[in-house]
């Protein structure tokens, strides 16, 4: 274009330079916007089975049939005034079956209230929307606060079961928070979790961050929760064995996604600023190899993106931490499958191994002790008089040595 210019500035009428008039000028920045959120929202649809699976709709007409009936026994309620007692010794007046925990933080701070996790009503944890329902001592937990943390890695894992409900159409199985995140067992069937889907299940779960989808908790019966999950075998299963006949038990709901849940959770999604997904395993339903073959998905999030970096740092720390990355680049020692979780110490290794042993044993005699040997495999009367034989036998290498039965020594296994 620019070897035309010469004679367009010739023309006289083309000589001042084209402006956009106001209006396109302002319009422009809005359609770039919308243009992006349409791509935004057309990727994130892509990796979204179409038509949904059909449990999702199911599930969301029992809940609101019954959500709509829980919020008239709520408004039925008598309101009396009530008592709310910080931690600090401080009291509040509330409105029982109105008042919650997030109107009284926010009466305090809203920068309190922003970045609170939960609540802990007279000891017990307690959504942060949840009404009051009497005279209460009231804790404001956040995520530095050891439950808090849990509350929000728990509420991280229902994130990443939707995730996966719209991507796989699996049936979730059990979803906790671990001391470093989370993770979602899962039936996938004909379907593998692989490592290319973690970007897929990470926008996903973004996603569902941003529309900052609210936790609703609703109490239901036993009869009602078998009907909504009568698709789900394992949540059947949870049901029957821990839920007694003619008692009740909680769901939560966010977005399409409802899970068979005691709770509680975050506000809403959108407390969840960082998520990522780590890694993925397999795993067997109620950790018997003899029960389905499930997917695990591990998973870790953090209220703020600073903290997401430092732990990737920690990650990359330890890699370069890692023993087994460390003995090989020094060749001190080797794994082989002939000998499954055994080590092979190679001369580097045999050095070090000695060096350590002869430490062990110099600090010995320094302290007056002396040194004994004694057999690596003992007859079961012994291990019945420890212990060992009730409690750990079907872990122990067993075997008959004329006639009697004998294990090798505990701590050589």
């Amino acid at each position: 274009m620019l070897k035309f210019l010469p004679s367009l500035r010739a023309s006289a009428p083309l000589a001042r330079p084209f402006r956009r008039p106001a209006s396109l000028r302002l319009l422009a920045p809005y359609r770039r916007c919308s243009d992006h959120h349409s791509y935004e929202m057309a990727a994130v649809s892509s990796l979204e089975l179409n038509p949904p699976p059909e449990f999702f709709q199911s599930r969301i007409d029992l809940f609101d049939k019954y959500k709509a009936e829980y919020d008239e026994m709520v408004k039925a309620k008598p309101r009396q005034e009530i008592t709310i007692t910080l931690k600090d010794g401080k009291q509040k007046s509330g409105t029982s079956w109105e008042t919650t925990p997030m109107q009284v933080a926010l009466e305090i701070s809203k920068s309190l209230a922003e970045r609170l996790v939960i609540a802990k009503v007279d000891g017990v944890l307690w959504d942060l929307n949840r009404p009051l329902e009497m005279s209460v001592n009231l804790e404001l937990l956040d995520f530095e606060h050891p439950e808090g943390k849990q509350v929000f890695w728990h509420s991280s894992a229902h994130v990443l079961g939707e995730a996966a409900e719209k991507h796989y159409g699996c049936h979730l199985c059990f979803g906790p928070p671990t001391e470093d995140g989370f993770f979602y067992d899962m039936a996938t069937y004909d379907k593998k979790v692989l490592p290319t889907d973690y970007s897929n299940l990470e926008t996903l779960s973004k996603a569902v961050i941003k529309e900052k989808q609210k936790f609703v908790r609703l109490e239901l019966p036993k009869e009602v929760l078998l009907e909504m999950f009568k698709y789900n075998k394992y949540k059947q299963h949870f049901i029957e064995t821990k839920v007694p006949d003619g008692t009740t038990s909680t769901v939560y709901r966010c977005g399409p996604m409802i899970d068979l849940c005691i709770g509680p959770h975050v506000p809403h999604t959108g407390r969840i600023k960082s998520f990522m997904v780590t890694k993925h395993s397999a795993s067997y339903w109620l950790g018997d190899a003899a029960n389905d073959s499930l997917q695990r998905v591990y998973g870790i999030s953090f209220p703020d993106n600073k903290q997401m970096e430092e732990y990737k740092e920690f990650l990359k720390e330890a890699s370069r931490r890692d023993h087994r990355k460390i003995g090989k680049d020094q060749e001190l020692w080797f794994f082989d499958e002939i000998s499954p979780g055994s080590c092979f110490f190679l001369p580097n290794g045999v050095r070090i191994y000695n060096a350590l042993i002869d430490l062990m044993r110099g600090e010995y005699r320094k302290r007056g002790y002396q040194e004994v040997i004694s057999p690596n495999v003992f007859s079961s009367k012994l291990w019945e008089t420890s212990g060992h034989w009730d409690h750990y036998r079907e872990n122990m290498f067993v075997w008959e040595i004329d006639n009697r039965m004998s294990a090798l020594k505990a701590m050589n296994w």
